[in-house]
Parts: structure tokens; sequence; C-alpha cells
């Protein structure tokens, strides 16, 4: 095991070194005051979603062995599975930061299929300027999804704060969007990863085999993994796990299918198999995950 399996970031542990933070089970994170986070010296692999707003000073980062420069009204986003490290602040830094765990995030999205692609594609992009007016409306979505988040005796707590979450998420798709759109045109890499992942999610409830994406897409199944381990930080195998697991969960939890009928619409072999597949990856048998 490397160094980084050891140091990671999720819900949980964001919970405890924020304190003061306004959440929601280990779904939700909310912190309005970024700078008074410790830094820690060791890489973190992120577990969750995270998104940083810089509205005053500036910040230095290494994302994916990459360094990146934060200033005033820049927003930063991190995707589950990156590395962050080399983290430092200016005196005057201010900011705030949400973060969202996986469940959560695909839950919020579920069936939004391009502001999931958009996201992705912020991989080679993590750090987008904004206006004025931009993070002014920022600034408005957390101090209100915050406050209905504090709103213990809500009896819909959890369900706004998931509809609130999906309107700034829709305003941060479509800065990412029109952020793509005047960035330089992308590496012949980034533009595998981007059709690697487009494929993936066309075809994952069939295709499992790297070998069958490559074919589609006219390269050998060397060059597609190493493209995809440059670009992401990981193969292709774990980006097709990744979206597998992702759909099993959603259907676990917010459908009312039988464990045999997610197998067959899955073409897993049995379902022997498709649990056996599951807890490797989430550690949860599907049963005990859906009752979770």
């Amino acid at each position: 095991m490397n160094a980084t399996n050891h140091f990671f970031l999720d819900i949980e542990r964001a919970k405890a070194i924020m304190p003061g933070c306004s959440f929601i089970d280990n779904d939700l994170v909310l912190f309005s005051s970024f700078e008074d986070v410790p830094l820690v010296e060791e890489p973190r692999t992120m577990k969750c979603f995270f998104a940083a707003l810089c509205y005053e000073g500036s910040a230095i980062y290494t994302v994916d062995s990459k360094e990146h420069v934060v200033g005033k009204n820049h927003i930063v986003i991190f995707n589950e599975g990156q590395v962050i490290s080399d983290y430092s602040l200016s005196q005057d830094f201010k900011g705030m930061v949400i973060l969202v765990s996986d469940d959560f995030f695909n839950e919020t999205l579920k069936g939004v299929h391009e502001l999931s692609r958009l996201f992705l594609l912020a991989y080679s992009n993590p750090v987008l300027p904004l206006s004025e007016d931009t993070v002014r409306l920022f600034l408005e979505y957390f101090y209100i999804i915050s406050k209905k988040v504090n709103d213990q005796n809500h009896r819909f707590r959890r369900e706004l704060a998931m509809s609130l979450l999906k309107s700034m998420i829709y305003d941060l798709g479509n800065e990412i969007y029109h952020h793509l759109l005047a960035a330089p045109q992308c590496t012949r890499a980034e533009a595998i990863f981007k059709d690697f992942i487009i494929l993936v999610k066309q075809h994952f409830t069939k295709e499992r085999r790297v070998g069958w994406y490559a074919k589609q897409m006219g390269i050998t199944p060397k060059y597609l993994s190493e493209t995809v381990k440059q670009v992401s930080h990981r193969t292709p195998n774990e980006w097709i796990d990744h979206y597998v697991t992702l759909e099993i969960r959603a259907l676990l939890k917010t459908s009312s299918m039988s464990i045999k009928e997610i197998t067959n619409i899955l073409h897993f072999p049995n379902q022997s198999f498709l649990g056996k597949y599951f807890k490797e990856h989430v550690g949860l048998s599907p049963s005990k995950y859906r009752r979770g």
C-alpha cells in the first residue's frame, strides 16, 4: 500500500477537522471559514466531491502532482480520487468550502448526464475564475444551504438541501461549460479520456472490457490504459467499476428493484457474482447497503 492510501479526506474526517461546520450525516459539509482549517503536510486522496471558493487572498496547491495557483474570485473543484498536496494560503485568504459524498452527489445529479460529464472534464481544469456577480451568487447559495442544513426541525431538511445543492451545481456547471469553451483546445490525451468516459457512460451496463472500448475508439488497449491513467490517475477498469458501482448504489437506494432484477439489467452472470463484485468495491453486500 502506498503512502497516499493512508491519508484521505472524506465527509467524516472533514467534520472532525472543521469544528463549527454545517453538515448532514456523512453526506454533506459546508464550512464558511476555510482559512481556519489546519493544513496538513501529507497528501490527501479525495473520497468526496470538493468545491472551494476563494473570495479574498490567494492559495497554492498541487493536485495529482500539478501545481495550481488560486486567486481572488476563483473556485476550485476536486473530484473523488484526486490527490491533493503542498497547500499554502496567503495571510489574507478567505474562502468557503462544500464537500459532498459520492452517493449524495450522484443521487442529486441522477439522470443529469451532461453535468456529470462537465465535472469530469474539470479534472484537467480544476480552477475557474468567476465574475463578481457569480461570486455573490455562490455565497448566497452557500449561506441559504447552510441555514437549511442547520434547521434540525425541518421535516424535509435533507431533500431541501439536495434541491438547493442541485440548483447551485447547475449554475456551477454553466460556469464550467463557458470556461471550457474559452479554454485552449484540449490535448489528444484529454480528448481520448473524454471520449472514453462518454462511451463508458453509454455502455457500462453491458460492456466492461477495456479491449472493447479501445476497439470502438480505434486504439490499442495499452494506449487507452496509459492515456486514461495519465490524464485521470485512474485506470480504465477503475472508471468502468466506478460507473457500475454507482449505478448499483443508485438502484439499491432509489428503486424497488430486487437484486435479481438489478443483476439482469446490468448483465451480471448471476446474483452471487454481482454480490461479490459489489462487496469488493463498496465493502458491503447489496442487501446491507440497501438497509444502511
